[in-house]
């Protein structure tokens, strides 16, 4: 426990900085977290610039997929966002929901429900709306959403199978969900796993997909599919804090990867039957979006 919450601070110290900074410092690093690469401007996160509804001033570059895009929102349906920053996936959700539904953005972070409340404010959304509270407790009553969604926040939680649990118990009988995160193949160098800042940085939270995904099964998660997939490559001069260059050279050449998976499923119901066979049969995106 002692642990566990000693990572949570981590990640609630650092974020409470990020909502600070400008999106430029914070894309050209791990989830914002690290210290500006000067390899490459993003590392992760995917350009929200062609999606309906979108809102740069709310876009703090900090996701590693575009969960809204496969979320299969519709008119009227509330959604939930998990890790809801300063408000980006909500207000793409608002878009296609539309005045009729209702969006709701959970975050622990003081400083990003904030903002967040800023940013509708000024956007006149009145039907989007922020919680702070923690998403291995979210204080949402069971059986509300339609649809929730997630970039890039799963990965920063120490007890994952609790906020799966979490989406399960919320979700409306019939609902689903659209996550984006970081997952492994194979094993990270002990020294990217250890470090905190990594951790705080979506690398070292990450866990194997294959884990990943049994933990939504085990949870009782129907039609799982992944919508999207791609590796994510951390560049030199972020890895060289951490290995040094024989195990650079071995990491790089090895099987090991950091991937960005966007995953939909299903909680058993009736509401949403019109979904299942698109998701159970279409295990990919589009084929220039640059997946698979």
């Amino acid at each position: 426990m002692e642990h566990t919450d000693k990572l949570k601070q981590i990640v609630k110290e650092k974020y409470s900085q990020i909502a600070t900074q400008e999106k430029v410092v914070n894309a050209a690093s791990c989830c914002g977290a690290t210290s500006a690469s000067d390899e490459v401007y993003n590392i992760m996160m995917d350009d929200y610039g062609q999606i309906k509804g979108y809102r740069a001033e709310a876009d703090l570059g900090l996701g590693c997929g575009l969960p809204t895009a496969f979320a299969h929102i519709k008119k009227g349906d509330t959604v939930i966002d998990l890790g809801s920053g300063a408000g980006n996936d909500c207000f793409v959700a608002r878009h296609e929901t539309g005045e009729t539904g209702k969006v709701i953005g959970i975050d622990f972070t003081e400083s990003m429900i904030r903002k967040a409340r800023e940013n509708a404010e000024k956007l006149s959304f009145n039907n989007v709306e922020f919680r702070e509270g923690d998403i291995e407790q979210m204080p949402v009553s069971d059986n509300t959403a339609d649809v929730i969604v997630s970039n890039c926040v799963l990965n920063l939680v120490p007890n994952k199978p609790g906020v799966i649990a979490e989406v399960f118990r919320v979700l409306k009988p019939g609902g689903h969900f659209s996550i984006s995160d970081i997952v492994l193949e194979g094993e990270l160098p002990d020294a990217l796993r250890k470090d905190a800042e990594m951790y705080a940085g979506c690398v070292s939270g990450a866990i194997q997909k294959d884990v990943y995904l049994g933990y939504i099964r085990d949870a009782g998660f129907a039609n799982i599919a992944v919508q999207k997939e791609k590796r994510i490559n951390i560049p030199d001069d972020i890895l060289c804090k951490y290995l040094d260059t024989t195990a650079m050279e071995t990491w790089k050449q090895g099987n090991t990867g950091v991937f960005s998976i966007t995953v939909y499923a299903e909680k058993p119901g009736t509401q949403q039957t019109s979904i299942k066979s698109e998701a159970s049969t279409n295990t990919c995106c589009p084929s220039d979006s640059g997946c698979c």
